[in-house]
């Protein structure tokens, strides 16, 4: 009985990739402190409320992904609870229904703003799952954009959104910059997708990439020169702009590399903005 439940909890788990969730509610976490500082416990309720948010966001996108993606993988992840037999299609179906009703319903226990917010988010992973996936730029676009909102939501939902526009529209920037620099390392394996370096090629591409990162370094002054963050957090922010400068650069001749490094800019980046706000 137990072996049974507990091979039940392990196949839910593997398709809502339950560590992805949990990453993603810390991350909510931070940005929350990011913008309240020491009033962070204060905001317990809207925390809680959106906590359930982003756990079921994350959970409902990638049951619709396994879902979606049950025939590639057959090949590409035959360990997966679907591919492997262990669990119905329909059940993950409806396991995705389930979770973004959930998140949705979460929602209206916060204010206007982070109700849009979520609302955007979900009609956007549904969009991507389904469609822009295989559009190369434009679900580069939405994975971006995605990002950003969880950002958004953790200004918004302390009535602070201001506090972490910036943090939101360097993250969608860097992660646009990271997603294009994935496409070019994964060109000859993505035969199933329109992506940006296939239609204008790699080193196009790459220009675009780079951009895209160089926009999230000029982005980075912003909360300094507002007087929303002090000194500590410019000298922080300034290693993750060097990051992100080292990968616009060093991806053209290794684009995994160049990807790897914009995963730590962006890390450092977000310790930046927490030295912002706790300061």
């Amino acid at each position: 009985m137990y072996k049974g439940i507990a091979a039940s909890v392990n196949r839910f788990a593997q398709v809502i990739r339950l560590g992805n969730c949990v990453m993603g509610v810390l991350a909510l976490w931070l940005t929350v402190l990011i913008a309240t500082g020491p009033d962070f416990a204060e905001h317990w309720y809207e925390i809680a409320a959106s906590s359930v948010v982003v756990f079921a966001f994350v959970a409902g996108g990638n049951s619709l992904n396994d879902y979606l993606d049950r025939e590639v993988d057959k090949v590409a992840h035959p360990e997966r609870p679907i591919p492997s037999g262990r669990m119905r299609p329909s059940t993950a179906l409806y396991l995705a229904t389930g979770c973004f009703a959930i998140s949705v319903a979460s929602s209206l226990l916060l204010d206007p703003l982070s109700i849009l917010i979520v609302l955007a988010a979900v009609a956007v992973i549904i969009l991507y799952e389904v469609r822009t996936k295989a559009m190369g730029l434009v679900g580069n676009i939405s994975i971006a954009f995605l990002t950003g909102c969880l950002f958004l939501l953790g200004g918004a939902i302390v009535g602070m959104v201001e506090r972490t526009l910036a943090i939101a529209a360097m993250a969608g920037l860097a992660t646009l910059g990271r997603e294009i620099i994935k496409d070019i390392q994964d060109m000859e394996g993505d035969f199933d997708r329109v992506t940006l370096p296939k239609r204008i090629g790699k080193r196009n591409a790459g220009i675009v990439g780079s951009a895209s990162f160089l926009a999230a370094v000029a982005l980075s002054f912003q909360p300094y020169l507002a007087g929303m963050f002090g000194l500590e957090y410019l000298l922080a922010v300034l290693c993750a702009d060097a990051i992100f400068i080292y990968s616009s650069i060093v991806h053209f001749q290794n684009p995994k590399r160049g990807q790897t490094w914009a995963k730590y800019g962006m890390l450092v980046a977000l310790i930046a903005f927490l030295i912002g706000g706790i300061t």
